[in-house]
């Protein structure tokens, strides 16, 4: 087996961690005889070589025929994890440019994949399906794999090592040259998409899909037959797939593209088995998380979850229509019936499905929220987030509830009747991180939280408490002039927040001297954060002996720098010929479907400018109508995204117009 090992040179290579000199030890450790040590050098092993991805080291291409020798020892306890390493790095190899692929791999992979092939005669089943799966991944001619895939289809009697050779011919028929054998592969996946097994039809879909993208909506009935049958576990034990209900309608959604609802509509119908209609509510959320249009069809099928026997269920239905928003206010009154469910998921947080009513209900601005928030408020335990958590716009819709002072931060309307709770909450709030996000929530609110004004001056004298108050009365604003003296105070006092203690100083009081001395000053740093130049702004044309720093800033490289300078030019100057364009050139990818949360701001920016920014409004005047949605986040936060962006831009063309 390690004929030829040690005359490698391995310190002249490397990996993703620098040298290769410790690959040797590695592959020695992967043939045990202890399992759990060859498992977690195996495990290591992948992370050296492949990481990842991205691209092919050099330590890969001479590491691979060991690697395949392991995986051919009848004894070595990591013989599967040696052909996943081998499959992710022949698929990276097909994926990668010329300049990232090491020189040595071609060769390395023409001499590996005799070694590859015969594998398909293993007498384990798992060593069979993970040699077709990378037979499948690799982007070696069909005429080199399909003898080998079809002879191996002949003999095969394993009903998931067959799923998985089917879903390897549909990869490797395409692949050009395709032989003498291509036509006999094709023939055989159009054949298979009448067999008997339901799961067998599927996977003769998801061959040919790539060739035939028309194909799985002429198919929709035998594709749903397939993914709702209790056979659709077999996938479970394939190689290629490697997942049961969840993830084969998540899989089997990516041959429907667009915001086509007929496949999640399907998926909806009513099911006998638990974990079917979970995985038609997760599908759900990742076509509504991308596409607006869907909402319509797929709102009554949601609604009609609200009773579910299972508290999964019920919570994931819920929590859509709390994405949803407003949108969804018709169903209040359903939602509201979920207030007292107790019942809880199975996750760490242990949400209930009473606390995602309460979002929900947040998000339709229903007054009927207001009692369970008291208590969350004063303390009650809550499986709402702990902090503030954003996750990638992906095709998958991340299921959580969002913070408590975010749900706060959509009920401005009723600050009112939260306000004795919070500011009871401040008094005895003993985490520093959640006394500034309430104070943060009675910012947001802005002059209606000003009851909360004599709670705000006794943290102001707190050294510890100070910049959590300044930040609340500042966006409170003239209700809390009787804190003036203290803040004022605190400005004039060294100290890293003192820029924080003028602003608000001149929220509350009007007098602008402290903050343009301060932040005037400020605008020299190297490192000036955007921040500033927000509240600089807020000064108007006091701060218009800046404008020659301003301007120059208008051209940052960071965009929030950009954005925010041309603003405060503009708020400064009235300089429309140097801020526009800057302010629509951040912009200009959002009429592409194309969203980045600066993206935000500068719209709004362009709003108030009015007018002068009709180029930018002739930009963005297709965005409303756009199918798409607007967002840089998966979850709840996709959806407020792109409610925010829209209505910017609603805002936008209405103020441009002439």
């Amino acid at each position: 087996m390690w004929v030829g090992l040690d005359a490698v040179d391995w310190n002249g290579l490397e990996h993703n961690y620098g040298s290769a000199e410790d690959v040797p030890k590695l592959l020695r450790r992967c043939a045990g005889p202890d399992p759990e040590d060859a498992g977690e050098a195996a495990s290591e092993l992948l992370n050296l070589l492949f990481h990842q991805g991205g691209w092919i080291c050099s330590a890969a291409s001479a590491a691979l025929p060991f690697v395949l020798r392991l995986a051919a020892a009848p004894r070595v306890p990591s013989r599967c994890a040696m052909l996943e390493l081998t499959t992710m790095l022949a698929a990276e190899a097909g994926r990668v440019e010329d300049r990232f692929l090491d020189p040595g791999w071609a060769s390395a992979w023409e001499r590996a994949l005799p070694e590859l092939l015969r594998l398909l005669d293993d007498p384990e089943p798992g060593i069979r399906r993970a040699a077709t799966d990378a037979l499948g991944a690799c982007d070696s001619p069909g005429e080199l794999v399909l003898p080998g895939l079809l002879r191996a289809w002949e003999a095969e009697a394993d009903p998931a090592t067959r799923l998985d050779l089917v879903i390897a011919l549909g990869h490797a028929a395409p692949r050009a040259p395709a032989g003498a054998r291509g036509a006999e592969a094709f023939d055989l996946l159009h054949a298979l998409l009448d067999a008997p097994q339901p799961q067998m039809r599927l996977a003769a879909v998801h061959a040919l899909a790539p060739i035939d993208p028309g194909l799985p909506a002429r198919r929709l009935d035998d594709v749903l037959a397939a993914v709702r049958d209790p056979s659709v576990e077999l996938w479970r034990h394939t190689s290629s797939v490697q997942t049961g209900v969840l993830g084969v309608h998540h899989w089997t959604s990516g041959l429907f593209t667009g915001p086509a609802p007929d496949f999640t509509l399907g998926l909806l119908g009513d099911h006998h088995d638990d974990e079917q209609r979970v995985a038609s509510l997760a599908r759900a959320g990742g076509l509504l998380s991308q596409w607006r249009s869907p909402a319509a069809p797929l709102l009554p099928r949601l609604v009609g979850r609200l009773d579910d026997p299972v508290a999964e269920v019920r919570f994931r239905a819920v929590e859509l229509l709390a994405c949803l928003g407003p949108a969804t206010a018709a169903h209040a009154d359903d939602v509201a019936s979920l207030l007292t469910d107790g019942a809880s998921r199975t996750t760490r947080r242990q949400e209930s499905v009473g606390e995602a009513a309460l979002w929900a209900l947040a998000r339709m601005n229903d007054p009927r929220c207001l009692p369970g928030l008291i208590e969350l408020i004063a303390g009650a335990r809550s499986g709402f987030a702990s902090n503030f958590a954003h996750y990638p716009a992906t095709d998958l819709h991340h299921v959580g509830l969002p913070a408590l002072t975010e749900t706060l931060s959509h009920l401005t309307d009723h600050a009112e009747l939260l306000l004795p709770a919070i500011c009871d909450r401040i008094d005895t709030a003993t985490d520093d991180r959640l006394l500034h996000r309430l104070c943060e929530t009675l910012a947001g609110w802005g002059p209606v939280a000003g009851a909360a004004v004599p709670r705000l001056l006794g943290l102001l004298e707190d050294d510890r408490t100070w910049t959590a108050a300044a930040t609340a009365l500042a966006g409170i604003g003239r209700t809390g002039a009787q804190a003036g003296s203290l803040l004022l105070s605190r400005a004039q006092a060294d100290g890293p927040h003192r820029k924080l203690a003028a602003w608000a100083y001149w929220e509350v009081c009007g007098e602008p001297e402290p903050a343009l001395e301060l932040l005037g000053h400020g605008l020299s740093e190297q490192r000036f954060r955007h921040p500033d130049l927000r509240r600089l702004a807020g000064l108007g044309v006091r701060a218009a002996p800046h404008a020659d720093r301003l301007r120059t800033m208008t051209a940052d490289l960071d965009p929030w720098t950009r954005v925010e300078a041309a603003h405060t030019l503009w708020a400064a100057t009235g300089d429309t010929e140097t801020t526009v364009p800057v302010l629509t050139a951040v912009v200009r990818d959002l009429a592409g479907g194309t969203y980045l949360p600066v993206m935000l701001p500068a719209v709004r920016h362009l709003t108030r400018i009015g007018p002068a920014a009709r180029p930018a409004a002739d930009l963005l005047h297709g965005v409303p109508a756009q199918d798409q949605r607007l967002r840089s986040n998966g979850g709840w936060r996709g959806f407020t995204q792109d409610e925010d962006i829209r209505s910017a831009v609603q805002e936008l063309l209405h103020a441009s117009s002439p």
